[in-house]
Parts: C-alpha cells; sequence; structure tokens
C-alpha cells in the first residue's frame, strides 16, 4: 500500500467545491474532531462542506465550534463531488446511511490512523503511526498551508487529546506536544478545553461504572482484566453510546494487568469488544484481525455475533495463548 501524497490530497481539495466528511460509527473525539477540523479549513477556503455521521453528534462533544453543522444522515443524497473518510479503519464502519449521503461523490479521500486499514479511496493516507487522525489532518493543513482557525485548532486538539489519553498513551511523541504548544500559541485555551473534554459527564456514567465494577474479573495472573456490559444495563440507566468512552483506562491502570478487555452487548444482538494493550509484545490488532476486528496495535476492537459469554470465552482463550507465549 502507497500512501498519496499531502500535495496530491491538497490538489484535490483545492480542485473541487462540494465535500462530505464522514466518521465512523459511534464517533469519539478524534473522529469528530478531525472532521471540523479539516471541514472548516475548507470553509475557511470558500467549499461547501456536509459533516456526517451515522450515529450523529455525541453529547459529551456538544462543546466543540461548529458541531452544530454535523448531521445525522437519514437516508438522502446529499449533491457533493468528493467524499472524505477520516479516522475510519474500514468503509462500511461509516455506516449505511452515510455512505448513501455520499453516494454521488466521483472521489473518495480516506485518511486515517489505523495500520488495519486496506486503503478504501482513490487517494489514501494512512499513518499507522500518528497518534490520531487528528494529528494527520493538522500535519497536512500546516504542510500545505490551509487555513487554520479557532474551530479547525480546537478541534484538532480534542481529537489528538483523546486519542491520546490526554497525552499519555505510548503513541505520544515530542512531535505530538510541540503540535499541542504551536496549537497553544495560536490561541487555545487549554484549561478550559480540558475542562470540558473531561471534566463534565453525567450521572450515569458514574452509575455505569459501578455496575462495570461490579461484573470485573482479573485473571490468576492478574495480566489480563476484563468487564462486562449487558443491553438491559444499558436500557436500565438510559445509557448513550459515549458514557463508556475511556472507562476502560480504569481497569487499564490495574497494577500487573497487561490486556484489558471491555465486552458490550448491542442492541442489535452483536458483542463489541474493545481490548487495551500496556505489553508492545501483546499486539491486540492481530487478536482483533481473528475475530473480524483491527485496529492499533495497543488498541482495537472487534463487532461480532455470539453472545457476551461465549465471545468472551474465545477472546479470552486467544489473549491467554499470546499473553503466555510471552510471559
Amino acid at each position: 500500500m502507497s500512501n498519496s501524497t499531502f500535495s496530491e490530497i491538497a490538489k484535490a481539495l483545492r480542485e473541487h467545491q462540494s465535500f462530505i466528511i464522514m466518521s465512523h460509527v459511534r464517533p469519539d473525539g478524534d473522529a469528530i474532531g478531525s472532521q471540523l477540523a479539516l471541514g472548516h479549513a475548507l470553509e475557511e477556503l470558500g467549499k461547501t462542506v456536509y459533516y456526517v455521521n451515522e450515529d450523529g453528534l455525541p453529547d459529551n462533544l456538544a462543546f466543540l465550534p461548529h458541531s452544530e453543522h454535523l448531521i445525522q444522515p437519514k437516508g438522502e443524497v446529499l449533491d457533493v463531488e468528493v467524499a472524505i473518510a477520516v479516522d475510519c479503519a474500514t468503509k462500511p464502519r461509516l455506516g449505511d446511511n452515510a455512505l448513501k449521503a455520499a453516494s454521488k461523490a466521483k472521489l473518495w479521500i480516506n485518511i486515517d490512523h489505523h495500520i488495519s486499514n486496506p486503503a478504501y479511496g482513490d487517494l489514501n493516507y494512512i499513518d499507522g503511526e500518528s497518534p490520531a487522525a487528528g494529528k494527520i489532518i493538522y500535519d497536512f493543513i500546516k504542510s500545505e498551508d490551509f487555513p487554520l482557525s479557532n474551530v479547525t485548532r480546537d478541534a484538532i486538539y480534542v481529537a489528538v487529546s483523546t486519542d491520546t489519553g490526554s497525552f499519555q498513551y505510548g503513541s505520544t511523541t515530542a512531535d505530538t506536544y510541540e503540535m499541542a504548544a504551536d496549537l497553544m500559541r495560536l490561541g487555545l485555551k487549554v484549561g478550559q478545553i480540558n475542562a470540558k473534554t473531561y471534566d463534565s459527564h453525567p450521572y450515569r456514567r458514574v452509575e455505569l461504572l459501578r455496575r462495570l465494577l461490579n461484573t470485573l474479573q482479573l485473571s490468576e495472573d492478574g495480566r489480563l482484566a476484563d468487564w462486562q456490559l449487558v443491553y438491559s444495563t444499558q436500557m436500565a440507566l438510559g445509557l448513550k453510546p459515549e458514557d463508556s468512552e475511556g472507562l476502560i483506562d480504569t481497569i487499564r491502570a490495574i497494577e500487573g494487568v497487561e490486556v484489558a478487555v471491555f465486552y458490550e452487548e448491542l442492541p442489535d444482538g452483536m458483542i463489541r469488544v474493545s481490548m487495551r494493550s500496556k505489553n508492545k509484545a501483546i499486539n491486540v490488532c492481530d487478536v482483533a484481525k481473528v475475530f473480524g476486528g483491527g485496529g492499533h496495535a495497543m488498541a482495537a476492537g472487534i463487532r461480532t455475533d455470539g453472545t457476551i459469554e461465549s465471545v468472551r470465552d474465545a477472546v479470552s482463550a486467544e489473549l491467554r495463548d499470546r499473553l503466555d507465549a510471552n510471559a
């Protein structure tokens, strides 16, 4: 797989007028932030931009400037020349309605940092070493002299901050901090935006944490921890998808734990699995691929058929084999 260059992508963006920018279902800060960051840069160039996500805007990201322009598609087809996917490892994860909205686009651009991305665009920029799609957007904007408005500035920061665990994960580099410093020099109010990002959760999220802790299971050697969320609990608490964002770090942080796993029962009967590794020898992306998933070496996910118990047994067995091989 060979990437398109930033200059090739910039040429395509400058030569076209109308765009739809999409990100993955159940969007997180990197997904929404990357959409807003690139989209507003294009708007500053006089382009027409539609911001679309299959599941809409999460409540916890509604503080982001310009986020009110993000729409949840209902089956309409938008009159656009170019479709841009950001932070989405596979095309189907954009969602059926989002794909329908983009169906008139003649050119597809795919910008992502998931190493498992198969390069499904006409133009692709995949950097599995980048800490966030938002960081790729920042590098692109700086490299190609695209506008970096206050909207783009704040969106990039939230994108990168949330996908690096607030600059804690191993994917964070000196270059990541230099980006943050540059954004601060451009007027980013880091205390204010961090408070909105990390210190404003609904009470139901605390109730969710209490329920999850009651399901916590730790392996005998203490290297593997997991918890499970059944759909009846989601209904009882009135949860929204974003309520569980980042909670896996609670069990990932247990001393001695090398892999943390979150099993979740979805409304359609599928099981969603989120995995986090603290041991570089345990590549959870490789584990995810066994079950049709993907992601990063240290953070990956699966969506599969089965009961929560059967999926947990299968994934745990695969992880156990790798942990035992790296004892």
